[in-house]
């Protein structure tokens, strides 16, 4: 578990971590450098989600070497299904990590939303509901292991 306080936006305790693969941890499909190493960091404090729709049909490769829960979307309202699996974890419970139209809603829905731009942009929907918004996803994942970055940013 991660646990901190924010002036002026409260304490801070979130156990999972949920994020989108495809922009966010892979540009392309592939999983972006240095990100594996991230997540196995982070693994030892948070439990790791990933939410995908797999728009390249790489997911299950890329993420070979991950010890993470993969789920993979389908059908309609990928945005719909995505906030509710935060909400299921709990809503307090869960920093969200994403960058397209299908993820603004988890990431509003999360105690701490984390919009990365990375190479295939950001939806302006994820970045307008993202609490804070980073160039890449090794930007995104590096503030969760240190959390100072996120009271720096979202303190009041």
């Amino acid at each position: 578990m991660l646990a901190f306080e924010i002036p002026g936006f409260g304490p801070v305790r979130v156990e999972h971590l949920v994020t989108d693969f495809t922009g966010t941890l892979s540009v392309d499909g592939v999983l972006v450098p240095g990100v594996e190493a991230l997540l196995f960091d982070l693994g030892k404090q948070l439990s790791i989600h990933v939410l995908t729709a797999d728009t390249t049909g790489k997911v299950h490769t890329a993420l070979a070497g991950v010890h993470c829960r993969l789920t993979v979307l389908s059908g309609s309202n990928l945005d719909r299904q995505k906030e509710q699996y935060v909400q299921d974890l709990g809503v307090d419970r869960v920093l969200a990590v994403g960058n397209g139209v299908n993820d603004h809603l988890m990431l509003k829905a999360a105690r701490i939303g984390i919009a990365v731009i990375e190479g295939e942009g950001c939806a302006t929907r994820a970045l307008l509901n993202a609490d804070i918004v980073v160039r890449d996803i090794r930007e995104a994942l590096e503030m969760a292991l240190h959390p100072l970055r996120c009271v720096a940013t979202l303190r009041v």
